[in-house]
């Protein structure tokens, strides 16, 4: 049986890929920041999970910019699931960039959750699957921090560091046994991005959290979901900065 924990698990994304894996049999802790939110996801993966639902899906309610509080909670999760397999972190926000440009402080606090918070979660079960040598360390980025743009540039920051970080993490363990995955979605419908228009590049949280639980079954090393984004993003960084700095993105 595998033993999944999944950090940020009531984003709509995250959400989706436990269920995938609680629908085959695998025991799961989900770690989130909104109780309401995160009982009626754990409620859900229980039903979804069968008989002994109750005793293969737990969770806790935690503010994971508290840096300070993460050894512990590791520490209970792993406690609960008695070892650990996979791994996903998923946590993060999507910043007004106006707000971010007007503000030094909004501009931090965003970084600081969407990229401080994961990665001082990456170190510590980094450390610990080490040990071990196997497991998986899936982490959500974003295509955003493939080129900076300034509809998104403290974002597309944010995540660019997680995605550099992630690539020295995956040399680092490769030795180990140990797959890191860095999954990059496109556009996804979620309630992060409800206000925005929808066209034909959008996936659903269904679509991208099937592909996550793909590539951690591979254990791939980088991903792009849906595929066709590795493309886009391509040629998006192709372009010269003579000319892609002129360009209203």
């Amino acid at each position: 049986m595998q033993r999944i924990l999944v950090f940020g698990a009531t984003s709509a994304i995250a959400a989706a890929a436990a269920r995938v894996w609680a629908g085959r049999g695998a025991r799961v802790y989900l770690v989130g920041r909104h109780p309401g939110r995160l009982q009626a996801v754990t409620d859900d993966l229980r039903v979804r999970a069968g008989a002994g639902g109750v005793e293969r899906i737990g969770s806790a309610t935690a503010d994971l910019d508290d840096l300070a509080a993460h050894p512990a909670l590791i520490e209970q999760a792993v406690a609960w699931l008695g070892g650990l397999d996979v791994v996903l972190i998923a946590q993060g926000t999507l910043p007004d960039q106006a707000a971010c440009e007007a503000e030094v402080a909004t501009a931090l606090r965003e970084i600081h959750t969407n990229a401080l918070s994961v990665i001082s979660l990456c170190t510590l079960l980094a450390n610990r699957l080490a040990g071990p040598g196997r497991g998986c360390l899936a982490v959500i980025s974003s295509v955003a921090g493939d080129r900076g743009r300034q509809s998104n540039y403290v974002y597309g920051a944010a995540k660019g560091m997680v995605s550099l970080f992630l690539q020295g993490l995956r040399n680092r363990l490769h030795a180990h046994g140990v797959a890191v995955v860095t999954i990059k979605p496109g556009f996804v419908d979620t309630p992060m991005t409800a206000s925005f228009k929808k066209g034909p590049l959008w996936a659903t949280p269904a679509q991208v959290g099937q592909g996550i639980v793909a590539a951690c079954d591979a254990r791939r090393d980088e991903v792009y979901l849906p595929g066709f984004w590795r493309l886009i993003m391509a040629i998006i960084t192709s372009v010269p900065e003579a000319v892609f700095k002129r360009l209203k993105l």
